[in-house]
């Protein structure tokens, strides 16, 4: 199971400003279990966005919707029309779901509303690509919907490197350079200007380093 927790409401509202029509995508699965993102808390981000949007007069127009899981394509194809007729999609799905909606609609900016802290792998059966590191402090808003330190062999938060030819990458050529793929999805989307900021090094404080991680929701303990 994938577990996240919520950006906060100054987090979103710092991510969202500058767009006007925004869905707020729940995912049924992972994050409605660890109580992140399913249909309840899409309804409690978006009216806590409405009230901050107010303040900031900011004018947000937000549209609700939750799917059964962001990570399959079958659920994916629901929220199309609601993907549409929005400028933008605010996912609460993990950091691969966030990725599946972004490569679904390339065209769509789309960002992540939670922080992916850690995930349980299937160990049986189907062999799954990683693309979220679940690093506890998510980057995805800054490049794109395309995570870096995942996609980028060498974990880059400012590339590429000096070492890709054509479109693969350095480490492994049988892979695509991630920064490669970074530069197309910022295009697609117009957010270019985006790679001419010099990005600090990444806090790692939230990842692997202490050990074992556990999220305590004190609202939800008997």
């Amino acid at each position: 199971m994938i577990v996240a927790e919520r950006k906060t409401i100054p987090e979103l509202v710092d991510i969202l400003e500058g767009h006007k029509k925004i869905l707020v995508l729940g995912c049924g699965t992972c994050v409605t279990v660890c109580l992140a993102g399913g249909e309840r808390e899409v309804s409690i981000i978006s009216s806590a966005l409405r009230i901050a949007s107010r303040a900031k007069n900011l004018s947000f127009e937000i549209e609700e919707l939750t799917i059964e899981r962001q990570c399959d394509n079958v659920f994916i194809e629901e929220a199309a029309k609601a993907v549409e007729r929005n400028d933008v999609v605010l996912s609460l799905g993990c950091g691969a779901g966030v990725q599946a909606i972004a490569e679904r609609y390339p065209a769509k900016p789309v960002y992540a509303g939670l922080n992916t802290s850690f995930i349980g792998i299937l160990e049986e059966r189907g062999i799954w690509a990683e693309k979220c590191a679940a690093c506890g402090a998510c980057v995805l808003d800054q490049y794109g919907g395309i995570c870096p330190v995942t996609r980028c062999a060498k974990h880059m938060l400012n590339g590429p490197c000096g070492g890709s030819r054509e479109d693969r990458c350095e480490v492994r050529p049988d892979r695509p350079c991630g920064w490669q793929l970074i530069y197309q999805r910022l295009k697609s989307i117009g957010q270019l200007d985006r790679l001419k900021r010099i990005v600090p090094p990444k806090n790692w404080a939230p990842s692997l380093g202490g050990g074992c991680r556990v999220i305590v929701r004190e609202d939800h303990r008997i």
